[in-house]
């Protein structure tokens, strides 16, 4: 374990500020009679990790072939190159590796030379002397493609030029009479003063007051509000000198954020980076998010804690009582977070679910550095100030009230997941109705449980409603009360970010909704050259919260809704859309062949390839040839902004018309 959280440490150093990751190793793949020869040519200074090495080291480079036609694999990859054989203080184990360049081969038997078609992938990772990187997959092909057939659309005369690529090059996919809709315009945007291309997904403030905010939840726990006054005087009272208590302390603070900072560094290191990304609308995922967070909820009621095995934290308290100096304060801190398990457990589990599904590779980690922060800050404040010890409110009732509170938000926080896994995949079986029902019940019971009208098995007996609980049953069901007249279509801006989108509502009495008049790239721009009308394109996704928060908040203001509706041709594209396409499709991007599987594949290397983006919401302008009209906009509830980015679009595609 103490391996692997190492190589998570040193994998997150690998990536830069704009998220993305550098590659030091280049392939090179080529054929030779009868045998397929890989070569990795690797940049100076860097390594690759040879084939075979023990589980707990680093990764091993590997071969996958996932398909194979027109032939057979005569035996197993073969390395050709020197291998440096080194013992590697850091892994604690002998190595092997590759410098310069790596040679791999693989004896093939040749059946049918005319359709040989060979394909797969390497796993492989690289290190220097200061990081590694995360491990890497490189997709390979050798032989003859495929060539997959262009579909038609409802007339046989009419192309859907993005519809299914072939296997050459993204331009040469896109061959047709309206290649143009699919070529690159990313010169043309910076051109126009694009900004937009530079702003990355998530926010990592957003984050880490996300987790701050979990942490001070978590201290007032049951689990840990009465460790704090123990804790502090124990140091205090440890040493002779009030002063080296109070270093102790601190210490001891600083002990409890690395331990949770390595938890969120190890979720980073299991997951990966385009993994963390896909989190977001794997059904899998969600459901799997979905039912922890209703564990952690009935938990918080009180049916049962969940508590990690008692040896654990005894085995830690003799340690810290055996050992001396940093070491000992270092196993207090691991039994204070093994002890508090029961009540930090479920907020931690949430914060890493919500950190992990942002899509940012270090966002585990930035979130846990928020928690651990704010919970540790007692600990070192108490020490330098002890008088504060007797102000404290005294542990009693109100530490259960809020860990049944926390059950409530967590509940209703699962149903997010399930809907995003709903949305996603089209089930149908969580539209917007059923979704504020569920709500409206949650926070309606949440408000008669602060009266006192609810009891759960280890609540005190309540004679008495204090003036803070009867505030926040007021507020409970207040916003019980608002979300009502979503049933029949209300936008409901302030929670419009976790519902879901208006679209799925089934009785609606609001006209203000905007609804997008194609999901498909192609018809809609065939559709806009018939009108004569510039197209608005609008990369959205189940998952997305901004892209909720910009449809009921920005879209229907009136001004806004006009002009989508008069003025422009709306196209949205979900990139999260697991429907799948009627062929699988492979392109070439960046060097490298990837699979176009579902239309939210499709629809994200649209963005990619043709704007250079990859953030929800991405919105842009384009004419009738398929250029931009205006710099792209991104996620902003400026409704006068958005109608300046609409009216530039606009009076640009006028002036082009009339010359």
């Amino acid at each position: 374990m103490k391996k692997f959280i190492f190589t998570c440490l040193i994998a997150l150093s690998a990536f830069i500020a704009n998220g993305q990751i550098y590659i030091p190793v280049k392939w090179e793949f080529s054929m030779e009679n009868d045998w397929l020869i890989f070569t990795a040519h690797i940049e100076e200074g860097w390594h690759l990790y040879g084939m075979g090495l023990p589980e707990d080291g680093p990764v091993s480079t590997s071969f996958t072939f996932e398909k194979i036609t027109g032939a057979s694999l005569e035996g197993s990859v073969i390395p050709k190159s020197k291998e440096v054989e080194q013992y590697d203080e850091q892994f604690a184990m002998k190595l092997r590796w590759y410098v310069h360049e790596a040679v791999f081969k693989q004896r093939i038997k040749v059946t049918d030379a005319a359709n040989l078609s060979i394909g797969g992938e390497i796993v492989y990772m690289a290190c220097n002397d200061q990081t590694c990187l995360p491990p890497t997959r490189e997709t390979f092909s050798f032989g003859k493609a495929p060539t997959i057939q262009k579909e038609n659309t409802e007339s046989p005369s009419s192309v859907n030029p993005g519809s299914l690529l072939n296997n050459s090059t993204a331009q040469q996919n896109l061959s047709g009479n309206d290649q143009e809709w699919w070529a690159p315009v990313i010169q043309e945007l910076k051109a126009l003063g694009d900004k937009g291309l530079t702003v990355t997904e998530g926010s990592f403030w957003l984050i880490f007051i996300t987790g701050f905010l979990g942490g001070l939840i978590a201290l007032v726990t049951p689990c840990v509000w009465p460790m704090i006054p123990m804790t502090v005087s124990f140091f205090l009272k440890r040493k002779q000198s009030k002063k080296s208590g109070r270093v102790q302390a601190f210490i001891y603070g600083i002990a409890i954020i690395v331990i949770y900072l390595l938890l969120g560094l190890l979720v980073t290191g299991i997951f990966g980076a385009s993994a963390l990304n896909d989190l977001s609308t794997n059904a899998f995922f969600n459901l799997l998010f979905f039912a922890l967070l209703v564990v952690f909820a009935i938990s918080f009621f009180g049916a049962f804690d969940l508590t990690l095995p008692a040896s654990w934290s005894n085995k830690l308290d003799q340690k810290a009582d055996s050992t001396t100096g940093l070491l000992s304060i270092f196993f207090m801190a691991f039994t204070l977070v093994l002890v508090s398990f029961s009540c930090t457990g479920p907020i931690i589990g949430t914060l890493l679910v919500q950190a992990a599904t942002s899509g940012n590779l270090i966002a585990p980690a930035i979130g846990m550095f928020g928690f651990a922060l704010a919970l540790s800050l007692p600990f070192t404040l108490f020490a330098i100030f002890p008088a504060w010890l007797h102000s404290m409110p005294k542990s009693g009732g109100w530490l259960n009230s809020i860990k049944v509170v926390l059950g409530f938000l967590e509940l209703a926080l699962a149903f997010k997941f399930l809907s995003v896994a709903d949305l996603a995949y089209g089930w149908g079986i969580l539209d917007r109705e059923v979704f504020l029902v569920l709500w409206i019940a949650i926070f309606f019971l949440l408000g008669m449980y602060l009266l006192g009208k609810i009891k759960l098995p280890h609540d005190s007996d309540m004679t008495k409603v204090s003036p803070f609980r009867l505030l926040l049953a007021i507020i409970s069901l207040s916003f019980s009360l608002y979300m009502v007249p979503g049933l029949w279509g209300a936008p409901l801006k302030a929670i419009s970010a976790f519902t879901p989108p208006l679209s799925t509502q089934h009785f609606n009495l609001y006209p203000d909704e905007v609804h997008a008049q194609f999901n498909d790239y192609d018809e809609g721009m065939a559709f806009a050259l018939k009108a004569k009308k510039p197209v608005l394109v609008d990369f959205s996704g189940y998952g997305c919260v901004n892209c909720r928060k910009m449809e009921a908040s920005v879209w229907t203001v009136p001004a806004v809704k006009n002009l989508i509706e008069n003025d422009f041709v709306l196209i949205t594209l979900f990139v999260d859309d697991k429907r799948s396409l009627p062929e699988t499709v492979e392109v070439e991007e960046n060097g490298k062949l990837i699979k176009l599987k579902t239309y939210g594949d499709k629809w994200s290397y649209l963005e990619r390839s043709k704007f250079g983006a990859n953030a929800q919401p991405f919105y842009v302008i384009l004419d009738n040839e398929g250029f931009p009209l205006a710099p792209s906009f991104a996620f902003s509830e400026d409704a006068n902004a958005f109608i300046q980015f609409l009216q530039q679009g606009k009076e640009r595609y006028k002036t082009i018309t009339k010359k």
